[in-house]
């Protein structure tokens, strides 16, 4: 497979073409701004794992411009003291150790895209005195030409310690509308001097920083340079110009394109969520290896090994980089190269232990992988002694909790009331643009087959059946059912809940009213109006999909305008008729919708009733997890079913 040749970046020989795209590591970084030890054993598992290339998230080459307080953001790396040359070199050494190769990404810093308490507090700063994106309120402050050539001169100091530490490659963060990006997109860059206007003038400090690290690192250290050819925003970068800009930035001397799309913006670019089809980026790649000669490093949901291939063969691009993929599975690219594509664990877009724990502040994880980001502390080790475990329920949660405790060398039972395996996941997985949840329990499933775990399915567990099998340790996942809301006509044969219309139990007609505007709503809206159905989602709250990371939520948004579903919001339903409801707005004011069916989505219950009955037996060893405890999302489910596993 090309995906296994070696590959060259300017000086630097590459021993394959996989490359771990730059990830924020929130507090897998120390607060003085070192890489923590957990951080290192982060990257030391995907060199591990067979990676070519390890790009780290972003690093500061000063602190002057935005202050950084501990309770302001998540920590973040700096490469401003001679005091980071030896966490640096750890890492180093570590990774080469395994034959991959290092890059440490630099940044300017975030500019307008400041946040939270550095914005409320500091203010930002920018190309031009222009409207922060979380708070159009506050302008940010035009960067003087003095702080502009210190912050050149700061890259040049950053550039030397990385190269004494023994790092391979740079990468400069040029990318998402951050403070490089705002210099070279006219939207932002209003300036009337040198480093504005036209386009010459708005790549000068870019290109400036390239010089810079040059004196710093050497004129042959390899340098990537990682940015959007295409903003998607009106005002914003398009093609032509990004082409352009790849031609200058080759002629600059540097060694490779990291070629990415989107903005803060449009989210759903620079971070696709699983509505993003596979390979949605590679247009990108493949329009700017044409007009370059360097190698072009393709980004986009490359996780299936057959499209990243595919990519390579049809030299679209150099190399193919993975990022979620990597937090799911480390070892995706030994299991590729070993053949073994059914023990891939795979990524479901979601963002959830990513992305959304970032801006919690907490640290990088994945949702399908706890260990992700604390790789020694959450490893799975043999039990002391093997034990007879029954797990109840094969979701998410109850399926985690089965391979863990099975791995471990437990002698696990696990015993599903339905016919397959899969919980609540399996009409999740549905629609088309779920197609990773669909991969998700494909994985579980193969993985329990593999550790001989006993799978019982069509057995509803009872008191009585538990205390018969005489298990030392129950794991209870027995899940949530839908919530059947208290509107008068709900009981009528037009009204059907959405797991059931998910999994095409139900003809819903030619239009239809979605009750209820959360994930499964608008999932379940998305689906029918993509097969032509007219949909209204009616939501009692002034928004739908509150608790989704935003970047989801504004794809899913989009792709709900562009195939016609009307969202109400701050709606109630008051009746349900056999081809209409009636509604009320936040007024009180009512109408009627006339709807061939009516669909509820407005929640689920957890399923308690075997917890309840078993909580006076003798058994003394019971764990539950997942929606039976509370309805959450998988993260929680998957997150419960390893650490009670990892501990029986």
């Amino acid at each position: 497979m090309k995906l296994f040749s070696q590959g060259k970046v300017g000086s630097l020989v590459v021993p394959n073409r996989v490359v771990m795209a730059p990830m924020g590591l929130g507090s897998l970084t120390d607060p003085d701004g070192r890489l923590s030890e957990r951080g290192v054993d982060y990257y030391v598992a995907r060199a591990k794992g067979g990676v070519g290339l390890i790009i780290t998230g972003l690093a500061y080459t000063t602190r002057e411009l935005e202050t950084l307080q501990p309770s302001v953001l998540p920590r973040r790396l700096m490469t401003d003291s001679k005091m980071y040359i030896s966490r640096f070199n750890d890492l180093a050494d570590s990774v080469h150790d395994y034959g991959a190769k290092i890059a440490v990404q630099l940044t300017a810093g975030v500019g307008r895209v400041a946040r939270g308490e550095l914005l409320e507090t500091n203010g930002a700063v920018a190309p031009s005195a222009i409207p922060c994106y979380w708070n159009p309120n506050i302008i940010a402050r035009e960067l003087t030409i003095d702080q502009i050539k210190r912050l050149v001169k700061s890259f040049e100091f950053a550039a030397e310690i990385l190269r004494t530490a023994g790092i391979d490659a740079i990468e400069l963060h040029g990318h998402e509308g951050y403070l490089l990006d705002q210099f070279k997109t006219s939207l932002w860059n209003k300036r009337t001097d040198r480093y504005g206007g036209d386009l010459d003038g708005r790549l000068r400090f870019p290109l400036e920083v390239i010089e810079a690290i040059k004196r710093g690192a050497g004129k042959d250290y390899p340098i990537i340079y990682r940015f959007g050819l295409k903003h998607y925003l009106e005002g914003g970068r398009e093609v032509e110009e990004g082409l352009e800009i790849a031609r200058r930035l080759e002629t600059a001397g540097v060694a490779a394109l990291d070629v990415d799309a989107g903005c803060y913006e449009t989210w759903h670019w620079a971070h696709p969520p699983t509505t993003q089809p596979p390979g949605c980026m590679v247009d990108m790649a493949e329009m700017t290896k044409k007009v370059v000669n360097i190698p072009v490093m393709a980004v986009g949901r490359l996780n299936d090994p057959q499209l990243a291939e595919s990519v390579l063969q049809n030299k679209q691009a150099d190399f193919v980089i993975l990022g979620r993929a990597l937090l799911a599975d480390p070892d995706w690219t030994n299991k590729v190269r070993e053949k073994r594509l059914e023990d891939i664990r795979p990524c479901l877009g979601c963002h959830e232990g990513c992305f959304g724990r970032l801006v919690e502040t907490k640290s990088l994880s994945c949702a399908v992988n706890p260990a992700t980001g604390n790789e020694k502390a959450l490893a799975i080790e043999p039990a002391m002694r093997s034990k007879i475990v029954l797990v109840i329920g094969g979701g998410p949660g109850g399926m985690e909790a089965a391979r863990v405790a099975s791995l471990r060398g437990h002698k696990v039972t696990l015993w599903e009331k339905g016919d397959a395996l899969g919980g609540n996941l399996i009409p999740a997985s549905s629609p088309d643009f779920k197609r990773d949840y669909r991969l998700f329990i494909d994985y579980l499933s193969t993985q329990l087959e593999k550790l001989k775990v006993n799978i019982e399915l069509n057995k509803k567990a009872t008191p009585d059946l538990v205390k018969k099998m005489n298990p030392e340790t129950v794991c209870i996942a027995t899940g949530a059912t839908p919530i059947i809301p208290d509107i008068p006509g709900v009981e009528k044969s037009t009204v059907f809940v959405a797991t059931d219309v998910l999994l095409g139990k139900q003809d819903v007609g030619a239009k239809v009213a979605v009750v209820g505007g959360g994930m499964v709503g608008a999932e379940t809206a998305l689906y029918l109006a993509q097969k032509g159905i007219k949909v209204y989602i009616v939501e009692l709250l002034d928004a739908v999909m509150k608790d989704l990371f935003s970047a989801n939520r504004d794809h899913y948004l989009e792709l709900l305008t562009i195939h016609g579903v009307d969202i109400l919001t701050e709606t109630k339903v008051m009746a349900i008729e056999d081809n209409s409801i009636t509604i009320a707005d936040k007024n009180g004011q009512t109408s009627r919708k006339w709807v061939d069916n009516t669909i509820l989505a407005v929640g689920l219950k957890s399923d308690k009733k075997l917890i309840e009955d078993l909580a006076n037996e003798s058994i003394l060893d019971i764990h539950t997890l997942g929606d039976c405890v509370s309805p959450r999302k998988v993260l929680s489910a998957i997150w419960e079913g390893f650490r009670v596993a990892r501990l029986i």
